[in-house]
């Protein structure tokens, strides 16, 4: 069965989404350009750590590279706004894969199928690479190559956008309760802190 590989380099718009309510969202990732649009699902702690991760990778590649990097996002690329609609997963997400291409000085990031066997999720993260291909090395040493990806060619002023947006997606949620941390919904919880008492 042939894969297919939903390459934006650069993408019009990558944004990380949720499609429901509070303690029932679906997160996205969602890329547009070249007049196609391209949404795969995935699971809010892989969009926390993908940020933390591309956070960590900026910070790599200016040390090591001397790369400069935005302090803020640049208001005219802050996006703010919904997915676009309609939102259709292509996908699941199994793996994340980042990378940083010293030449093009940008950040790839590569969002590949969950597998069948794939029961824990994984956040797969390069080194950065002089190479041409910063992820070829990863591609080769992958075993399932039939599975389906999303991958995205940002600028470092595009993935601070990411990152800051993905971040207040993930915080967006249900408020966390004072005492036990665990989320609350509209109508309390049977908060541990209370012996099984509502809060």
């Amino acid at each position: 069965m042939t894969h297919q590989v939903h390459a934006f380099e650069p993408p019009e718009r990558f944004v990380a989404g949720t499609v429901g309510e509070p303690g029932d969202r679906t997160f996205f990732l969602q890329a547009r350009g070249g007049g196609r649009v391209v949404s795969v699902a995935l699971e809010k702690v892989q969009v926390s750590l993908l940020a933390e991760k591309l956070e960590e990778l900026l910070t790599e590649a200016s040390r090591r590279f001397g790369v400069d990097l935005p302090e803020a996002p640049v208001l005219a690329i802050n996006d703010n706004e919904p997915l676009d609609t309609p939102v259709d997963e292509e996908f699941r997400v199994g793996t994340l894969g980042l990378a940083f291409d010293v030449d093009t000085t940008t950040v790839v990031i590569e969002a590949i199928e969950a597998g069948e066997g794939d029961a824990e999720v994984e956040l797969g993260e390069d080194d950065e690479d002089e190479d041409d291909d910063p992820i070829a090395d990863d591609e080769d040493d992958e075993p399932d190559d039939d599975l389906d990806r999303l991958r995205v060619r940002l600028t470092p002023e595009a993935t601070r956008a990411f990152i800051d947006r993905a971040r207040r997606v993930v915080a967006a949620g249900r408020p966390p309760c004072p005492l036990c941390g665990q989320p609350l919904d509209p109508a309390g919880h049977l908060c541990p802190r209370h012996n099984g008492y509502h809060r």
